[in-house]
């Protein structure tokens, strides 16, 4: 695939695909994550490499996990023009050992545009993989960020809520309109930072079933 064929890459509904494309977002988002090349990151979901390849330039080696092999050859084709080193995960992040990716005493720098439908098992998912991370920078549905960032009587307050902010600092960073993605999606977008901590703000004897009593306690509201 040239890389004018970029511009006919359609975004496939199965996998909930909405291309970035709007250069202000791209340069508020780099701004934001300031992404070095002492740093070790990891892209979820490139799609046509908006923000992927200002990371590289940047960081100097990036990790990118992309399930949809159809937009590998786009991928592969524009790392050759850059300088940097592009290593491609053609798999599932659902089921990706993010912690694999970790080289000596460096965590991660995890950064995405999270489909919507995977969003909430996804991060279920990084939050197993803490240890390995320094910090989380998505693109979410903004309804999503809000339960994320909701606190106790407020009507988004959940599930999601408790176990993130068990483990995580977080922190709404903007909005996005949908006139920043391709195809604009049909709802709002916002931009987060999740932060671990390394001591959480509450000691729990015995985690599973911690999770398993917030599970039930807001399965039963």
């Amino acid at each position: 695939m040239s890389l004018a064929d970029s511009a006919v890459v359609r975004p496939r509904k199965r996998f909930g695909q909405h291309f970035l494309h709007d250069p202000g977002i791209i340069q508020r988002i780099l701004h934001t994550i300031n992404p070095r090349p002492s740093q070790q990151w990891v892209e979820i979901g490139p799609g046509l490499g908006a923000i992927t390849f200002p990371i590289l330039a940047a960081a100097q080696r990036l990790d990118v996990v992309e399930l949809d092999r159809t937009l590998i050859p786009h991928l592969q084709e524009r790392a050759q023009a850059e300088e940097g080193e592009l290593h491609i995960h053609n798999t599932d992040a659902l089921n990706f050992d993010f912690a694999g990716l970790r080289r000596a005493d460096q965590p991660l720098h995890v950064v995405g545009n999270l489909p919507y439908n995977i969003a909430t098992p996804l991060l279920f998912h990084l939050l197993s993989q803490l240890p390995a991370i320094a910090d989380m920078h998505f693109m979410l549905q903004k309804e999503v960020v809000e339960r994320l960032a909701a606190g106790p009587r407020q009507s988004a307050y959940g599930r999601l809520s408790v176990m993130v902010q068990y483990r995580c600092r977080v922190e709404p960073l903007f909005t996005l309109g949908a006139g920043a993605f391709r195809p604009p999606p049909r709802v709002e977008s916002a931009f987060v930072r999740l932060i671990p901590y390394l001591d959480p703000p509450v000691h729990i004897t015995n985690e599973q079933h911690f999770a398993l009593l917030v599970r039930s306690a807001f399965g039963q509201r």
